[in-house]
């Protein structure tokens, strides 16, 4: 590396040392530390996708996640799930994990992760239309006919993404010995046959392995530029920046279940020589203040609480809240055990803010 870039990446690498440093440390011994890396997983989905010209919304983004969405879910939210599946489970394993052989196998086939959240219903049988314990079938004044048309619709698009996904799933799979020609007409229309994904990762691997004493910053931002360059893998570019994101942990910067959110802290920032490093400050200046606003919005919470019954369930909604995006009726009365009304009741009483725009089917949260 010229002596002059060097120069030039000293001062940004080690003020994005020292905040990813101070941030992680601050999650660790905060009370609200999970609420942030939960917080933090799905705003660094969704900038991941922004990243790559998509749009997600993270209000639908959170429900799809619980298995509650109003509507099928887009192929731009099906990514946002693989990227935060992908996410939660790199920081579930051992740091070194990601990097390694296993982890590299495991993280390019479809991701397997943590399944869906908690129900958003009101229990785990409910369907995506009774997030707000309201039965199915449309708004009011609609007629049982109407109803069943718009199911009929909706099951012919649930048919065509199910054979989408099954097309796309017999493409990842090797072709089997002695069949016909239909798997690789399968496949060609998926992937571009002549790009060799394994020969580019392998290239990548290189770089790494040459990149090993700098400083685990400096490695982080070789590793994503080089990503970049080789293209390793054609249908998931996000997973390079979660493995630098990877790197970071590795090299203890940042511990426990905290993986930076690199995508988040690159959205923010323009694009040029120094956007990688750039955006891992950003990325911790992001969650310092994420913290902040979260430990303000816990101790306001606790004021408008304090003085209440011990049998109020307030204080369990606040922690409920503090620890999800998004929380809706149905989840609300499962895990403090009140009837829908009265969670929607509480709800007011509390001051959270409806995140859905929705009349029906609402949630809310302190985002």
């Amino acid at each position: 590396m010229p002596p002059d870039l060097l120069q030039l990446l000293l001062k940004p690498l080690t003020e994005a040392t020292a905040a990813l440093c101070r941030l992680d440390e601050r999650i660790a011994r905060s009370s609200v530390g999970a609420g942030v890396l939960e917080r933090q997983n799905f705003a660094d989905a969704c900038a991941s996708l922004w990243l790559d010209g998509e749009l997600v919304h993270i209000e639908d983004f959170v429900l799809h996640d619980a298995g509650q969405d109003v509507r099928a879910p887009t192929h731009e939210l099906t990514i946002a799930r693989d990227v935060l599946r992908s996410r939660r489970r790199i920081a579930s394993q051992p740091p070194a994990w990601a990097l390694s052989p296993d982890g590299l196998r495991t993280l390019r086939r479809a991701p397997a992760g943590p399944g869906p959240g908690p129900s958003l219903g009101d229990d785990g049988g409910s369907g995506p239309d009774e997030i707000d314990g309201e039965p199915p079938g449309g708004g009011e004044g609609e007629s049982v006919g109407d109803a069943s048309e718009l199911d009929s619709e909706f099951a012919a698009i649930d048919a065509v993404l199910a054979r989408s996904n099954a097309a796309i799933e017999q493409a990842r799979r090797p072709g089997r010995a002695g069949a016909g020609g239909r798997d690789a007409d399968t496949k060609a229309l998926v992937y571009d046959l002549d790009w060799d994904e394994d020969a580019r990762l392998e290239e990548w691997r290189d770089v790494l392995r040459q990149a090993q004493d700098l400083p685990a910053l400096l490695q982080a931002i070789v590793a994503l530029d080089a990503w970049n360059e080789l293209s390793v893998l054609q249908h998931a570019p996000w997973l390079g920046r979660l493995l630098c994101a990877s790197i970071v942990r590795e090299a203890g910067i940042t511990t426990g279940a905290h993986l930076a959110a690199i995508n988040l802290g690159l959205k923010t920032i323009p694009v040029d020589r120094l956007a990688i490093a750039q955006g891992l400050l950003a990325a911790a200046e992001l969650g310092l203040k994420e913290h902040d606003r979260l430990a303000l919005a816990r101790t306001v919470m606790e004021r408008k609480v304090s003085g209440r019954r011990t049998s109020s369930r307030l204080p369990d909604l606040i922690e409920l809240v503090m620890a999800k995006p998004l929380v809706s009726a149905g989840m609300m009365a499962e895990t403090l055990g009140v009837t829908q009304q009265a969670a929607r009741r509480i709800v007011v009483e509390l001051g959270l803010r409806e995140m859905t725009g929705r009349g029906r089917f609402r949630a809310w949260g302190i985002m």
